[in-house]
């Protein structure tokens, strides 16, 4: 399975650049799947790509089962210190490239829907959903995401409505969602979840339809 069916990436002047090019430089992003967890994948492909050694911003867009995810976050210089021996970086496994490398400070999000064996929700009622913002395992400073903003369709992503967030743990969010009636729904219930953390990285992740309502 591709986890990563499509991606680009931009720099501040918002040109874009394939993900097949590869550019010179010292920094190597290493981007994990973003929705493994909610595709019911157990492992994806591992994106990489050489940045500049200069600190910047870019924007990174996937797009994964019409799941749309879209980062925005300050690449840092790379240092030998930033590759851990017991996870090289991808160029020093395949002898291509010895250049430092480190792991992007992008937001992940894990979803816990609280839903039924078929994976409903009951219309008409209000309903919690936990979000729970995520680091790489080999980035060392880890931020910490400071709010998130949750949005919900009914339509297919015509409208948007606001849903009340509250943080209930360390990177962790409640949203709660007034399901209206099922033909309200017929769509079934989309999911918009922006969130930022403590370095100013965002995170804005479109999903068409989280679940259907029974």
């Amino acid at each position: 399975m591709t986890a990563l069916d499509t991606a680009k990436e931009t720099d501040t002047m918002n040109t874009p650049v394939p993900s097949a090019r590869r550019r010179r430089g010292a920094l190597m992003v290493l981007a994990a799947a973003a929705m493994l967890a909610l595709a019911g994948c157990k492992g994806g492909d591992l994106v990489s790509y050489d940045l500049p050694a200069k600190s910047a911003r870019y924007t990174f867009e996937t797009r994964t089962n019409d799941v749309r995810t879209v980062w925005q976050y300050t690449s840092a210089t790379a240092t030998k210190d930033d590759a851990p021996k017991l996870s090289p970086c991808v160029g020093e496994l395949i002898g291509s490239n010895h250049a430092a490398c480190r792991p992007e400070p992008l937001i992940f999000l894990r979803y816990d829907f609280g839903l039924a064996l078929d994976n409903t929700a009951k219309a008409g009622e209000k309903h919690e959903v936990t979000v729970v913002g995520y680091y790489q395992q080999r980035l060392t400073d880890l931020p910490e995401v400071t709010s998130l903003k949750a949005e919900t369709t009914f339509d297919g992503g015509r409208t948007w409505h606001p849903a009340a967030t509250k943080a209930t743990g360390k990177n962790t969010f409640t949203t709660t969602i007034s399901n209206p009636r099922r033909e309200k729904a017929a769509e079934g219930v989309g999911l918009r979840i922006s969130a930022t953390d403590s370095q100013g990285n965002t995170v804005r992740q479109t999903i068409p339809t989280a679940y259907t309502l029974r």
